[in-house]
């Protein structure tokens, strides 16, 4: 299955065991949701659902992982099983929290999982059908985990790699961040030493759709020539990181370890180097 599904193919999936999530984030989110969301969709938070965060980023970052034991209790609030064929999407061309969730749902073990490409916009410009108000759902049992399925990477492993150049980290906030122009988020400018910039929104086309399979083969083979297969992917926070996860597993490359705690945890933690290009 495609991680990625249009909103055409979207209107003609079957409804039996379908389920949308809606993924956005920002200032008054959920009554955004209450207004306005794909007809049928359940809201899912990024702060409260996809993470557990923590009292200091500098351990974890500012968007850790939950505990997968906690996150079972979600999906399984969410109606959520085994079977179930998830569509999730968010009003930022997957970079907000939807890849976040598919990344997470696929680590939980679940297969049926997409992104919808271009996400609310697209969903709008496209003819989806819409609601509002609150969506009623029962709840479902799913079986329970010990451990994620997808590689992860935390800060002592990129450390090591880098040191060991066995692998290649890439950074896939935009250029002026890594750069270290600025930093409009974290408390800190600048980039991991050894990492290479490859910005997530390289992965969308002029309308913000994904680019297709074919070339996203070509771009991320080019990019990557000559360099070490074992590819690590981070971000500010472990979110956007999941864009480009998805773009390479589209692309048909195997996936790749994802950097939980990103440039959030590595800026700052007390002695670790920081480059910048300035």
């Amino acid at each position: 299955m495609s991680p990625i599904i249009s909103p055409s193919e979207l209107k003609n999936l079957p409804t039996e065991n379908l389920i949308i999530l809606d993924a956005r984030v920002g200032k008054d989110v959920y009554q955004n949701y209450l207004n306005k969301h794909i007809k049928g969709a359940r809201f899912i938070d990024l702060d409260k659902d996809l993470a557990e965060i923590g009292e200091d980023a500098a351990f974890g970052g500012r968007h850790p992982l939950p505990d997968i034991k906690r996150f079972a209790e979600t999906l399984s609030g969410l109606g959520i099983t085994e079977n179930t064929h998830i569509v999730i999407y968010d009003d930022k061309n997957g970079a907000n929290a939807a890849t976040r969730a598919w990344w997470m749902l696929k680590a939980f073990g679940l297969v049926k999982v997409q992104v919808l490409d271009g996400g609310f916009q697209n969903a709008e410009k496209q003819g989806v059908e819409f609601s509002s108000g609150e969506e009623t759902f029962e709840r479902s049992e799913i079986i329970k985990r010990e451990k994620w399925f997808l590689p992860i990477s935390t800060l002592e492993d990129v450390d090591n790699e880098l040191i060991k150049n066995d692998s290649t980290v890439i950074d896939v906030r935009d250029a002026y961040r890594y750069r270290g122009e600025s930093e409009p988020i974290d408390l800190v400018a600048g980039h991991i030493p050894g990492a290479i910039n490859i910005p997530f929104s390289e992965n969308l086309d002029e309308n913000g759709n994904f680019l297709s399979p074919e070339i996203l083969k070509e771009k991320y083979s080019k990019l990557l020539e000559g360099k070490s297969e074992n590819l690590i992917i981070h971000c500010g926070s472990g979110v956007t990181a999941c864009h480009t996860i998805l773009a390479l597993h589209h692309a048909g490359f195997d996936i790749p370890s994802l950097y939980v705690g990103s440039w959030s945890e590595w800026s700052r933690r007390e002695g670790k180097e920081i480059a910048r290009e300035i």
